[in-house]
This record gives C-alpha cells, structure tokens and sequence, in this order.
C-alpha cells in the first residue's frame, strides 16, 4: 500500500469538516457517554465536625469485638466519627473507654453502614480513601447482603472491597459466603504499583459486581476477577440480592494482631466520597413508521 502524502491528508479531513453540521461536529469530538450511571453518594461535606448525613448512615457501636476479637469500642462520638473539609474521618484513638454494652475496651474508633438507608444489586461500588499504616490497624470498606438479619452471615453474603492490616503497599478483596468465610473466604492480596502506598495520598477502591461476575479495583488496577466457577464445590454463590454499605476502622483482631510499641494513635481513615453506579439501560430502539 502507498502511503497518501500529509497535504492529501489534511485535504480529506477539512473536506470531511465542511461536509458535517456544527452539532454532528460536535458530537464526533465529544467521549462515548459512560456506561455507568450514579443512583447513590454521599460526598461528605456536611459541616466540619458534624456526623456523617443520618438518612444515609447509623452508627454500629460497642465492644463486641465482631467475631474477629477486635480490641476497640466503636462509638458514635465526632471524637471518632466526624465530617472535616469534605472528607469523612474515622479515628482511632488509643484510650480506656467502657460503652453502654458495659465492655471495658483500651481502644476506641468507628463504624458506620447503610443499612435500612440504602441497598442494591449489581452495579459500581467505589470509595476515595486515604488509608492508616501500623501494626493492629485495620480498616476496611465493605458490602454484606441485606438479609443479614434474617438470613445470618455468612449466608447472606460479604463482599469486602478493601481490607488493610497495616502494611503500606498491600491490600486485600474478598468474598466470604457459606462455605467459604472466615479465614476460608475467597481472598486476594494486591501489592501496589512501585512507588504507591495506601497512606501518602487517597485512591480509589471499587468492585463492578454483575450477575455472577464481581471484579475488584484499585484505581484503574484490576485486582482480582471472580464468578462462581472460583467457588469450592458444592458450595453456593450467594451474590444475587441487595447488599449495603460499611466502613469501619477496626484496631487489633486474629487477622492483622494487636497494636504493639510501634503502633502510633490516634490513627485515621480519610474517606473522600462514596459513590454507587448502576448500569446505564441501553437507549430504546426507534421504529422506523
């Protein structure tokens, strides 16, 4: 094939432009629309020490520990949970604190969920966050099925976007369901890209979940891609109803271990915003009269 000279070119290009209207010369310059549309946010810029927005979220506090022998009390107090400059900031603190469960706890931090606020199926879950690093910290940013109280965990299903335990340049995604949780669930650890850390700046973690088919982000990384062919046999994919929204700060547990001398507080979990996509419904077929 012999190549057209660039003045040739350049001719068929202005030719093309004059032969187009302004808008359909518009339209060719602009991006295809995204495929995903937001049906649910919370940006977090209420006012500077102000809680989190309660039509959206409701704080889960106490010491219970969680099943994963957690050390802190979670509290509703803006000493842990607070909007500040537009970020939601969960804090843990390093204090002795007894809460109205009546459990002495040497740690305090938060937890909030979505929970009777809002749920959905399938679509783009993603976060903002500007993670903590130490020893016994462990935040993450999570999904469980709305049916937990009803059809208990790990029945009704966990999808764990984010978990950290304290490292700088790891993290890790998650399914836990019946017959796959606990230190059973369907893990992958992600190391960053060289020269990224989870504490030194915020990045964006999400999941794009469709009907079996879930994968997990970290900016434009894609970390781990699952269906239910990954599932142990004879177990059940259980992602196929309205799942809601956590984020917490978990101190100490049998996963990341317990705070020790290295470990500096008050710690804290930055969340810029979360956003909740759906996908777009493809436009409607004109017929021709």
């Amino acid at each position: 094939m012999i190549a057209e000279p660039p003045s040739h070119i350049l001719h068929k290009l202005l030719c093309l432009a004059l032969l187009l209207s302004p808008v359909e010369a518009a339209r060719a310059q602009q991006p295809a629309p995204s495929k995903w549309q937001l049906t649910w946010s919370d940006e977090f810029n209420g006012p500077s020490g102000s809680s989190p927005d309660p039509a959206k979220w409701s704080f889960e506090t106490g010491g219970s520990g969680h099943g994963n022998d957690e050390q802190e009390t979670y509290t509703d107090r803006p000493a842990n949970v607070e909007q500040q400059h537009g970020n939601l900031v969960i804090t843990a603190r390093s204090e002795d604190f007894t809460g109205k469960d009546g459990i002495p706890r040497h740690y305090t931090s938060g937890r909030i969920r979505t929970l009777g606020h809002f749920s959905q199926a399938y679509g783009r879950f993603e976060a903002r966050i500007k993670l903590p690093i130490g020893k016994g910290t462990w935040p993450a940013f999570w999904l469980l099925g709305n049916d937990i109280e009803t059809n208990h965990w790990p029945n009704c299903g966990e999808i764990d976007i984010l978990e950290t335990i304290g490292a700088t340049d790891t993290m890790y995604s998650t399914l836990h369901g019946p017959g796959y949780s606990g230190a059973h669930g369907i893990s992958a650890k992600f190391t960053l890209p060289p020269g990224e850390t989870v504490n030194s700046g915020f990045h964006t973690y999400a999941v794009e979940w469709s009907p079996n088919d879930i994968k997990f982000y970290f900016d434009k990384h894609l970390v781990a891609h699952r269906t239910p062919a990954d599932l142990p046999p004879g177990t059940k994919w259980v992602y196929d109803h309205p799942f809601f929204i956590i984020l917490n700060l978990a101190v100490g547990g049998r996963w990341p271990g317990n705070p020790d001398a290295t470990t500096v507080f008050p710690q804290t979990m930055l969340v810029d915003y979360v956003r909740v996509y759906s996908l777009q419904s493809p436009p409607a077929k004109q017929v021709e009269p």
